[in-house]
């Protein structure tokens, strides 16, 4: 979920931080925090390309092209996790722009849900019944070519602090709404002062009993969880869920490992939702140790998303028949519960659409 714009720092009357010395635990004032991580974020093709030992040709051109059209942005912790010297490495395979992107195939459009459609007031999207998205940022740590958010319009959705009063006042006039979900972009790309500012106000609506997150940012840059983030979490009287976003297990390290466990002392749900991507994961054997890494992580599989038609990334695109052939072949090698939901988010429906596996109905309800 991301913007086509240059990263920066959303910091809305923020004091500066002093530089403090690294401890045993992370601290976004620490030296080398997680802004300064995204900051020095890997920014181009060719500096991407160097930088895994891998040659400009036949890479570049193709590489260039997509980048024109949805730049580059990877960070540092994200590429340490990549095989040098491998094109073929899968987590490379999510960031690295192609050539392709650049052709127009029909069928995959700017908006593939119609988001667009579902705007309450600006920066809340009202999708399903007992659920709002608030679009906190359009930042993200990460751009990844599958975005199906690659041509979201977040700047007509940038929530300042005169939007805040309009946002709650839609919450407070929605009774049946009891969950918000903090979205974007990545929430967590956004200074912790104004997430727990959020938190405050959501949690003073009487019929808002959760606060979910979805992010991407515990994963590509661990160093994200961190005391201040922890202490809104704690503080906060909702219930907490954040939903990371993990595709392949080359993802996971002793890092982010340290990350899920302090978000879970926290008193933090964690769950994981993944995109079926052709080249990354469309493998038995790869969504098998994906559940088995993620859970010896503390966080449990939660959806398996079919691809989203978005324009720019045909090439990702896993027919719902292969992908349902894969989750039948899954659930005969995990137990039920790290069988993720494979599941198509379609627009207008009230719900993620389950896709059938082996022909069988699917009975599960989802959100």
């Amino acid at each position: 979920m991301i913007q086509r714009t240059p990263a920066r720092i959303e910091a809305r009357n923020e004091e500066p931080v002093a530089d403090v010395t690294v401890g045993p635990e992370p601290s976004c004032a620490a030296e080398q925090s997680w802004q300064q991580i995204l900051a020095e974020s890997v920014t181009s093709p060719a500096q991407l390309l160097a930088r895994l030992g891998l040659p400009q040709e036949p890479w570049l051109q193709g590489a260039n092209a997509g980048h024109q059209l949805f730049p580059v942005r990877v960070p540092e912790p994200f590429i340490r996790r990549m095989q040098h010297g491998n094109s073929n490495d899968p987590l490379l395979r999510q960031v690295l722009p192609v050539a392709d992107e650049a052709l127009h195939q029909a069928g995959y459009v700017r908006d593939p849900l119609e988001e667009s459609s579902a705007i309450q007031t600006t920066g809340l999207i009202r999708k399903y019944e007992s659920r709002a998205l608030l679009m906190v940022t359009g930042q993200c740590a990460i751009n990844c070519r599958y975005c199906f958010r690659r041509h979201f319009p977040y700047d007509d959705q940038r929530l300042g602090p005169e939007d805040r009063q309009q946002v709650l006042s839609s919450l407070h006039a929605s009774p049946n709404i009891n969950e918000v979900i903090f979205s974007g972009g990545d929430p967590l790309a956004v200074n912790d002062r104004l997430l727990a500012q959020w938190a405050r106000a959501l949690a003073e609506v009487p019929h808002i009993k959760r606060l979910r997150i979805h992010s991407r940012l515990p994963v590509v840059i661990p160093q994200r969880v961190c005391d201040e983030l922890l202490n809104w979490l704690r503080e906060s009287p909702l219930q907490k869920v954040l939903v990371v976003h993990v595709n392949h297990p080359a993802e996971l390290d002793a890092q982010t490992s340290r990350a899920f466990s302090r978000l879970r002392d926290a008193g933090v749900t964690l769950l994981n939702q993944s995109v079926i991507l052709k080249g990354v994961n469309d493998s038995v054997n790869t969504l098998a140790k994906l559940s088995e890494d993620l859970f010896a992580s503390g966080v449990l599989p939660y959806y398996l998303h079919a691809f989203d038609p978005v324009s720019g990334a045909h090439h990702f695109d896993v027919s719902d028949r292969n992908a349902a052939a894969l989750v039948a072949e899954l659930m005969t090698r995990l137990p039920g519960f790290l069988v993720p939901k494979l599941v198509r988010e379609l627009p207008g429906k009230a719900s993620k659409t389950p896709i059938a596996i082996n022909g069988l109905p699917v009975h599960y309800t989802t959100d």
